[in-house]
């Protein structure tokens, strides 16, 4: 927590003068203003994770891996999409207890955030442990990487991303565009009784995880984790292509030992 204090505290100076620089109104400032909310949100963040654990979280030290993957997605539940928790064990074995960091909670919870942002309907995180490994992935179906953002993600830098009713009507979009022809008894509609589907509001590209990205790889690296990012399945025709964000322990980075 405190390595990340000092470039977060740039990336706030840069904010503010940006925003001292920019027009008022203008998408410049509101750029600026959200990333200051934003480093804002990281530096409480930081600041809980920095704090030594009272005496009674030691009774919630180590979880199910499914009730740890619970505890990461429900806070976003309730919204106008669907979430999932997937758990796959290798040879039906029981799956394993794993120690509750609170790096993990974090950066997995903002990985479901982002994926949450840009999804059409779905949400899901899913779970695989075999006899080396345990990964968690963070999947969603709305547009995907652009290949220009995947080299770069992980860099602290703004771009822009939808929101509120932007997000819902850009999920819209991608979910008249992955829909059949309409059929007219047994014939194909012509391309003429098909309207055009309208430009979306935003560009379809999964490209504000700059800073959200940043923290949550930071933390998760700490606890031994490798992340890695690409698509979640869709081939971005028929369907959405998708994003997947996983994050991979060797089991006893993560395990509880049972010794």
């Amino acid at each position: 927590a405190h390595e990340l204090g000092t470039p977060l505290a740039t990336i706030q100076v840069v904010a503010k003068e940006l925003l001292r620089a920019s027009p008022p109104d203008s998408p410049a400032a509101e750029d600026a203003a959200l990333l200051l909310v934003q480093a804002d949100r990281c530096r409480e963040i930081l600041k809980r994770l920095s704090q030594r654990p009272e005496d009674g979280d030691i009774l919630y030290a180590d979880v199910g891996l499914k009730a740890l993957m619970e505890e990461v997605i429900d806070p976003h539940r309730g919204f106008d999409l669907e979430f999932e928790v997937k758990l796959y064990s290798a040879g039906g074995q029981p799956p394993p207890r794993v120690k509750r960091l609170p790096e993990v909670i974090h950066g997995l919870s903002a990985f479901v955030e982002n994926a949450a942002d840009f999804a059409t309907s779905r949400v899901s995180i899913e779970a695989s442990v075999d006899a080396g490994w345990i990964t968690i992935a963070v999947v969603d179906d709305g547009p995907g990487f652009s290949s220009e953002i995947l080299p770069r993600l992980g860099e602290p830098y703004v771009t822009s991303r939808p929101h509120g009713k932007q997000r819902r009507a850009l999920a819209a979009q991608l979910a008249a565009a992955a829909r059949p022809p309409v059929l007219l008894g047994r014939k194909k509609a012509s391309a003429a009784a098909v309207p055009p589907a309208p430009p979306p509001l935003v560009q379809p590209s999964q490209g504000g995880m700059g800073l959200g990205f940043f923290i949550a790889r930071t933390l998760l690296e700490r606890t031994g984790a490798l992340v890695t990012v690409g698509s979640g399945g869709g081939d971005g025709k028929t369907q959405p292509r998708g994003a997947r964000v996983a994050a991979r322990w060797a089991r006893p980075a993560l395990e509880v030992s049972q010794a």
